[in-house]
């Protein structure tokens, strides 16, 4: 496996790669956002991105968001920017991790085996690629949801992520803590007053293809599940 380090401050990314290869990975080291979006189109040996936010070209952010499209790859931010709020957003636009300079390389290499176990372990779980729920066909592997028209309905990642682990659980309940931690791969760190927001928007879209049907349900105090009477 390879490790991907995007950074445009060749000091931290030399650094981060000593480390990195004393574990046994090797590194490949890119120093700006259109750089690294070039090498993960040609290099598919590469198992984990290390991304840096702030670079000339394209921002960390902007790659993030191209390669989410494409790819299911472990992707962990290490940026200067230590608001809470930039880490939510890393979080939320699909990093697995963020962690903030300067930090230590020991604890990075740590938390990217940590990453790549969770990866693993999902893994490891065979889910379904098609899921019937009502009029609805949810398709895991072209990430598509279709209605009975066999009109596509556009999601964000996190919209369908959502939607496909409700739907892949039929009958269970998951609070907005377990969807947070299932869905962005990370432990909660956000008010559940953010997971609700994309369950919201969710649920106008399905709702809006649906003719009104309520696909997902809310359980007072508990959390979320998908109705599986739709009539």
């Amino acid at each position: 496996m390879k490790v991907l380090v995007v950074d445009d401050d060749q000091e931290i990314a030399e650094l981060l790669k000593i480390y990195i290869t004393n574990e046994g990975w090797d590194v490949v080291i890119v120093n700006d956002g259109e750089a690294a979006l070039s090498e993960l189109r040609k290099n598919s040996d590469i198992g984990l991105m290390l991304l840096d936010v702030m670079m000339p070209k394209m921002s960390g952010m902007e790659v993030l968001k191209r390669v989410r499209r494409e790819i299911g790859l472990p992707i962990m931010i290490i940026s200067a920017k230590t608001d809470d709020m930039d880490k939510i957003a890393g979080l939320i636009g699909g990093a697995d991790d963020y962690i903030t300079k300067p930090f230590n390389p020991l604890e990075v290499v740590a938390r990217m085996r940590s990453v790549l176990r969770r990866y693993s372990d999902n893994v490891l779980v065979k889910e379904p690629e098609i899921i019937h729920v009502g009029t609805l066909t949810i398709n895991r592997e072209a990430h598509e949801v279709k209605n009975s028209e066999g009109e596509n309905i556009a999601l964000t990642a996190i919209e369908f992520g959502i939607l496909y682990l409700l739907a892949s659980h039929p009958g269970r309940v998951y609070s907005a803590n377990e969807i947070f931690e299932s869905v962005w791969r990370q432990e909660s760190i956000i008010s559940a007053k953010t997971v609700m927001v994309h369950v919201s928007h969710l649920r106008d879209k399905l709702e809006a293809a649906t003719n009104g049907r309520t696909v997902i349900e809310t359980v007072w105090g508990v959390g979320y599940r998908v109705n599986e009477n739709q009539e």
